[in-house]
Parts: C-alpha cells; structure tokens; sequence
C-alpha cells in the first residue's frame, strides 16, 4: 500500500510490512496505531488490505493497540515502486518498523531488492530497533537481497520484456551483484525522542553501513545533545575505550536530522529550548537541519487568554497555566513557557520565524 503523505519530508509512505509494537515513550500516541485499526476494520468489507487483520486490536479502556502481530504485504504493495517511473520520496514503513523483532531477515531482503530496482526513488527508513538495523546491515545480505532482486527482475522482463527493472542488479555467471551496497538510494535513520533513547540507538546508527544517516527527534519529549556522541570508530591501545578529537566528530557522521513536536490526541508539548538547541548543533556541525512542526501545542505570549493553556519546564514538568500553581507541582522548576493547545495546523512549521526545510541530496537513478 503506497499512498501520497501529509508528511512533510517525504513525497508518499510505502508499507510492505505492517504491524509492530511499543518501545519506548516516543511510541505511546502513535498515529499509526488507530489508523491501522482503521484500516483493519474497512479490510472486513473491502479487499487490498486484509493483512492488517491480527495487527490491532481494541484494548479494554477502548483504544486501539498493536498486537505485536506483523504481515508481508500482497505483490500489489509491496511491488508498487517499481511501477512508478517519475523518481519520488519514499517514507517506508509508516505503519510500522522494518527492523521489528518479529520480521524475518527474508522479509526484510525482499524490501531492500524492490528498493535496488528503483535507483530513481529514494526510501527513508527510520527505526527505532536500531541494533536489529545495524546486525542486519553489517551481516552478508547483499548477497540474498541480490537473489530477490534477481528473481523479481525475471518476473518483470517475463511481463515486460522492456522492462528496466534489472537495472539495479548485474548478473555475472551464476551470481547476482548489486550495483551498490549499502544501497546509494536508501538513507537510514533512528527514532530518538530523548536523550536517553538517542544515547541508546547513536551508536549503532553511526556503525551501520549507509549511504545516508539521519535522525528523527520526534515527538521530541526532551532536551537532546549530539555533543560527544559515541560510536565504534576510534579505540585507544589498550583496547575499548571510545574516543572524539572533537565534541561534533559523532554529530557529523550525521547527514540529517529532523525535529517535531507531538500531535493528535494526548499530545505532549515541546519546549521551544530543546528545538532550538538542536538547530544550533546541527548548524555548528554542518549538518542538515528541518524542523518539521510545533505540534498540537504551541507557544503561547504571558498574560494570553489561559484556556487550554499550561507551563512548561526543562524539567518536562507540565503544568497548569497559573504560575504559582506550577511551582506548587514542581518547586525546583527553571522559568516556563507558556502554552496553548492549538492544533498542528495553527502551530505551524516555524521555529523563531524561520522555516528550516534543509534535507540531504536525493541520489539520481
């Protein structure tokens, strides 16, 4: 299933596999959750989508949750890029991880040669099993990921013999080689909604083969510094110990990093600090920077009209809009920020009146 998206970094969402779990805070109002029950609830009267079926399910409090359950999409989605021509942005996986623990490395193979046979787009993969991404990146794939390519290449040309769907792949005697490995159109990334979870998921993104490496900070749920991030690369003699001749060395590894606050119901604002700081490191370490929104919540002036509106701190204490109140629930609490529920929409996409839109350049097929 393949589709046009609203979001703003990519030109369409691509789903060969649904279904997936929660992790980690970042997970707890994800939009794909109630949108796949959505979707599984029209499957039972509509074909095309019957996959989802076992994906989701109702709670007892009445919300939809993932099951934990994950599905192989039919031909007819999975197969979709290679039947477009005109080069386009692929979000992959949108309704769900392709890094899942519960999705077999053959699965994955098949996403990665659909992904070698369409040199003209580009896919945008972001996980938040960033160790999973970085063992099967690291491990012999290409090899496999060669042979599906091969496989779905004979089925085009048997289609249509003018097919140039095996331009991804050469095939020299009895063995099938990719034109690139990592493959130069796939750019991969980590979901790291705090610092702790990008302390966790950094270093195998920066020791995973990529021809792009990015980050999403969203729904960004606290401050975050890229400062001295660690990674595998340099170790001292005696063996082990990591280190950095700069504090940007790990940061600049990085090609892109995307920052957003939460949406939707339940959404958990952003402080405007956290945003800001990011910007600021990605521009001292030149790396791309796009602020993609405030969210449903968004900074509102001292003094405004306080309905829907609250206080937050760098401690991520949010609360009630009346000051001392604020310092009642968290006495220890810097100067606030006022804000005020607004809708994504109304937030808008600027940061100090800027929009910054910058992105990696696409790879040309």
């Amino acid at each position: 299933m393949t589709g046009k998206s609203p979001i703003e970094w990519c030109e369409q969402t691509w789903n060969p596999i649904v279904g997936c779990s929660i992790v980690s805070p970042g997970c707890t109002n994800c939009y794909a959750i109630p949108r796949a029950y959505r979707i599984r609830m029209a499957s039972e009267v509509t074909d095309g989508a019957s996959h989802y079926c076992g994906t989701v399910k109702l709670h007892e409090s009445g919300k939809a949750i993932w099951t934990g359950k994950v599905a192989l999409a039919p031909d007819s989605a999975l197969l979709a890029p290679l039947r477009r021509r005109k080069p386009t942005t692929y979000f992959v996986n949108s309704m769900g991880d392709l890094f899942h623990e519960s999705i077999p490395d053959e699965w994955i193979d098949r996403v990665f040669a659909v992904m070698a046979l369409s040199p003209q787009h580009t896919f945008q993969v972001l996980t938040k099993r960033s160790a999973r991404m970085r063992a099967y990146l690291s491990a012999a794939r290409a090899a496999p990921v060669g042979l599906e390519a091969f496989g779905l290449t004979l089925d085009a040309m048997a289609t249509n013999p003018k097919s140039r769907v095996g331009e991804g792949c050469i095939l020299q005697g009895d063995i099938v080689h990719l034109r690139d490995w990592p493959l130069r159109n796939v750019w991969l990334g980590i979901s790291a909604e705090d610092q702790r979870r990008a302390d966790e998921r950094m270093p195998d993104l920066l020791a995973t083969p990529a021809a792009v490496r990015f980050v999403s900070a969203e729904p960004l749920l606290g401050s975050i510094s890229f400062r001295w991030a660690k990674w595998d690369g340099w170790r001292d003699s005696a063996g082990g110990a990591r280190s950095a001749v700069n504090e940007y060395d790990g940061l600049r590894m990085l090609d892109w990093i995307i920052v957003g606050g939460e949406s939707g119901p339940g959404a958990r604002p952003m402080h405007p600090d956290w945003a800001r700081s990011i910007r600021d490191q990605c521009a001292a370490a030149g790396v791309a920077f796009f602020f993609k929104q405030w969210g449903a919540w968004a900074p509102a002036e001292f003094g405004t009209d306080p309905d829907n509106a609250h206080a937050l701190y760098q401690t991520e204490k949010v609360a009630p809009f009346d000051s001392w109140k604020a310092r009642v629930y968290d006495p220890d609490a810097t100067e606030g920020v006022n804000w005020r529920l607004l809708g994504k929409a109304r937030s808008g996409r600027l940061l100090d009146g800027v929009l910054h839109d910058a992105m990696p350049a696409r790879a040309s097929g």
